[in-house]
């Protein structure tokens, strides 16, 4: 990867990064402005469509299309959804943003906001970001105050109220439908699709939901253009139709077994093994990497050997793995079991599910109990079979649920068992080797957490 300057990162590490002064002095609100008085909505909405931007929150989706689905002409109001709900584990980024540059996030949003009509947003923020509250609720004062929120920003007839909402520490927030739906006051259950949330999303009516590192891209696609957002990233694969290119800068967390965890900032597309070297400082204590998330656990797991995976959207995907998520990389070095692994996922995902649906709430249950019970030294190699068949038929991609959550929940299973299966018929031979070839039902949980 060639030298690369730092966009959304640039001003992290500067004193008072956070206040308003500080942002205006390195021209903080200026695209907002030429924006608001010289240009249109339509021309907001091109300029992002141009540019290729996809949606940072994990799905990808590219987010002028998705403005677009807004209905033509509504009457309104058209809300926006900030989407601060950073509940994947060991993803970070949104929170560097919210804490150290929220004045970047909010000018990206209104931008945001003036494309797509919206008078009405809602910054949805994590319950377990107390300092992102606070730094997120003083800068959207400071806006008020300046003239940059509220009635009729710079004179012109575009208005905008922005309010703060802490969601309830629950992951399941994080999807769209789960987020519209905490946000009106009820459980967070994903809702069917269709309707879609353009069409009737919050309070029933045309609503956008994007996450805070989409809306601070919009900031610097309007000041830069498209065409600078386009020299970043990897162009479209032309064997797949379907693949519209990745561009732009990254913000990736890299954490786990390293020398230098940390959020790093990258075009999209570097491999693993460069945001481990270069990046990371390598894997610590001189120890070799087994193991790595590409983009949070419900992305599933790359091999060592796989490390010449491209983190960009379609590179996670040719290695098995779900996607690229969150872009949050979690190294794991050669002391790290796999069945402890699977053991910490599974009892996430059980934890989170919100119990709608019946594949989604029985199988993360059931894959919690099989693993517990292969930990505890009473698994059979029939289990695994058991464990693949659940990852199989859970999720949106089989058709059997609502929300993606189980699609997450199922991918580190698969992953973990069909790249490390040697590893766990190794554990399951060794701590069972009475039982371990056996095909009648296994003893009760208790039975094996409590042997007699």
């Amino acid at each position: 990867m060639a030298e690369y300057e730092p966009v959304l990162l640039a001003s992290i590490g500067k004193e008072d990064s956070h206040r308003l002064r500080v942002y205006e002095a390195t021209g903080g609100y200026q695209t907002l402005r030429k924006m608001l008085c010289e240009s249109t909505p339509n021309n907001v909405t091109d300029l992002v469509k141009a540019s290729g931007l996809r949606g940072r929150g994990g799905a990808g989706f590219p987010t002028g299309l998705k403005w677009t689905f807004l209905p033509p002409n509504h009457p309104g109001p058209i809300y926006f959804c900030l989407n601060a709900d950073e509940s994947e584990p060991a993803t970070f980024n949104n929170r560097i943003l919210m804490e150290q540059d929220p004045h970047q996030v909010i000018e990206g949003l209104i931008l945001s906001c003036f494309a797509t009509g919206a008078e009405t947003a809602y910054f949805y923020i994590r319950y377990e970001y107390p300092l992102g509250y606070d730094r997120v609720q003083a800068a959207v004062d400071e806006c008020y105050a300046a003239g940059y929120l509220g009635k009729n920003i710079f004179g012109t007839d575009f208005s905008l109220d922005l309010y703060l909402h802490r969601g309830a520490a629950a992951y399941i927030c994080g999807e769209e439908t789960g987020l519209i739906e905490s946000l009106e006051g009820k459980r967070a259950w994903p809702r069917i699709k269709p309707p879609f949330p353009a069409v009737e999303g919050a309070f029933r009516k045309p609503t956008v939901v994007n996450n805070v590192e989409t809306v601070a891209c919009v900031r610097h696609i309007c000041d830069r253009g498209p065409d600078w957002f386009r020299t970043m990233g990897v162009l479209p694969d032309p064997d797949n139709p379907r693949d519209p290119g990745s561009f732009g800068p990254k913000l990736y967390c890299l954490s786990g077994h390293v020398e230098r965890p940390g959020c790093y900032e990258a075009p999209l597309g570097l491999t693993v093994d460069e945001l481990i070297e270069r990046f990371g400082g390598g894997v610590w204590k001189g120890r070799r990497a087994k193991a790595a998330i590409p983009g949070g656990i419900s992305m599933g797991l790359l091999r060592h050997d796989e490390f010449d995976c491209p983190l960009d959207f379609a590179g996670p995907g040719k290695y098995g793995c779900l996607g690229l998520g969150t872009a949050a990389v979690v190294v794991m070095d050669e002391t790290v079991s796999m069945i402890d692994f699977l053991h910490n996922s599974c009892q996430f995902f059980a934890h989170e599910s919100c119990g709608q649906c019946t594949p989604c709430r029985e199988g993360t249950s059931w894959a919690l109990a099989i693993i517990k019970r292969i930990q505890a030294g009473k698994g059979r190699l029939k289990d695994l079979e058991l464990l693949l068949e659940i990852g199989d038929g859970i999720g949106i991609i089989p058709g059997t649920t609502i929300c993606g959550l189980s699609d997450g929940a199922a991918w580190p299973i698969k992953n973990a068992i069909r790249k490390f299966r040697d590893e766990f018929e190794q554990y399951i031979r060794e701590t069972n080797p009475g039982g371990y070839a056996r095909i009648s039902p296994a003893i009760a949980l208790q039975e094996a957490e409590h042997p007699s």
